[in-house]
């Protein structure tokens, strides 16, 4: 089963949804057979690479509040991510344009390590103070994450891997996906935003519920003995 994720490295709540999926699939009995795959999704294009303000400012003026009630709603989400297992430095957090990060996660998901990657980056930003749109300390978290510096210098100082953001969230536009995190579950069911881990287990337990047996066409496997039919059946082993 595949498990997509549309999620942005800024967003509080995405961190939070990828800690409850994690739960929710150590509780799966079929977790064996799940691939959670990361795409990429800008909460703000336009961002900038240095932000004015810090990250209670931004909230107050996205949303029209004062500073004071920016600090309670970040108050609110930071138990969330306690809850979770996660801490949130909010005082440290430097808000930023993620474009570069989303191009090192899918060159990282070329070199096998996009789990890692993701999880580093998310931790820097949430409770380190990282800028993620520093291409230094993006490359930095990467080594740790292991990749090689001087291929992630090469990537950062190029354009590569560009479209393969737009691709992702050009397919989030598709699928109609407004806000993240939002998980699709083997492109049948989806749930949008951290949910409960309830509604995480109920989903990964009807999504696995819902997958389609395997067919058999061209004759019966079990009669396959050698190389017939264009299949090759191991051969059993015989006791002496």
């Amino acid at each position: 089963m595949k498990i997509e994720v549309w999620s942005d490295y800024v967003c509080p709540f995405c961190y939070i949804g990828k800690r409850r999926l994690e739960h929710a699939l150590e509780r799966f009995p079929n977790k064996d057979q799940v691939e959670v795959v990361y795409k990429s999704f800008e909460l703000d294009p336009n961002a900038p690479l240095q932000a004015k303000g810090d990250i209670h400012d931004l909230l107050a003026g996205k949303y029209g509040m004062s500073r004071e009630q920016a600090i309670d709603a970040n108050r609110n989400v930071g138990e969330a991510a306690r809850g979770v297992g996660l801490h949130y430095d909010f005082d440290r957090m430097r808000y930023t344009n993620t474009f570069d990060a989303h191009r090192l996660a899918h060159f990282a998901a070329e070199k096998g390590v996009p789990q890692a990657v993701t999880e580093r980056l998310m931790k820097a930003y949430f409770t380190e103070g990282a800028s993620l749109g520093d291409h230094e300390e993006l490359t930095k978290l990467a080594v740790e994450a292991g990749l090689d510096a001087e291929e992630v210098r090469n990537v950062l100082n190029s354009d590569a891997y560009a479209e393969n953001v737009r691709a992702d969230e050009n397919e989030a536009m598709n699928l109609g996906v407004r806000g993240v995190p939002f998980f699709v579950l083997d492109g049948k069911f989806a749930v949008s935003g951290a949910q409960p881990d309830s509604v995480f287990d109920q989903a990964l337990s009807k999504a696995w519920g819902e997958r389609s047996p395997l067919t058999v066409l061209g004759g019966d496997s079990e009669a396959a003995d050698g190389c017939v039919d264009g299949s090759c059946a191991v051969p059993q082993q015989k006791n002496n």
